[in-house]
């Protein structure tokens, strides 16, 4: 069986920026890049998941986010690092798009898109991890039982500043970035 780190994306991975809707928008953090390295030299599953809302919203197509996940597979790669895999769900309920407008088990805080890498790749979620900026991210992790991680980038600051996380949303641990979050990882 194998560890997984999840990791969200906008906020936590790159500028929330609102809706990415051009690969241009994209800005990864730098922190971002040291990190996921450090997940593939340790073997973790670095796992990239999103809701994609914006492609339900019809801010952006299909090909738009295509070439923005390129862009950042790019960047990670030109760096040495590299995500295991890249899940997003592109489903909301009452959505713009009608081909995705559902409640769907990959939206999260449901835990489809968990339960598909856990399938691909044999993972031990048990100790595994979520690192997020949004308490949704948080609850996302702990229905699945990954150990939620929290960071200050994105939304994250605010979420902590505004406290009072219901306890399915809470989380183990709060970093600054993504990299204090992996480097606490390390060193377990």
């Amino acid at each position: 069986m194998y560890k997984a780190v999840f990791i969200d994306r906008d906020g936590t991975v790159n500028e929330e920026m609102g809706y990415i809707n051009h690969p241009d928008r994209l800005k990864i953090f730098p922190e971002a890049l040291e990190a996921v390295k450090i997940l593939n030299q340790l073997e973790y599953k670095a796992i990239l998941v999103s809701n994609q809302a914006g492609l339900a919203r019809g801010y952006f197509n299909e090909q738009v986010l295509f070439e923005t996940h390129m862009k950042m597979k790019t960047a990670f790669s030109d760096q040495g690092a590299f995500f295991d895999l890249t899940i997003y769900c592109p489903f909301l309920p009452g959505a713009a798009v009608k081909k995705y407008d559902m409640d769907h088990p990959c939206r999260k805080p449901q835990t489809g898109m968990i339960d598909t890498a856990a399938k691909i790749f044999d993972l031990d979620l048990d100790n595994s991890y979520i690192i997020g900026d949004r308490h949704k991210d948080m609850d996302f992790g702990r229905r699945a039982g990954l150990t939620p991680l929290l960071v200050r980038t994105g939304y994250g600051k605010g979420e902590e500043l505004m406290g009072g996380f219901p306890e399915a949303s809470s989380p183990h641990m709060t970093f600054d970035n993504i990299l204090e979050a992996v480097l606490w990882i390390k060193g377990l």
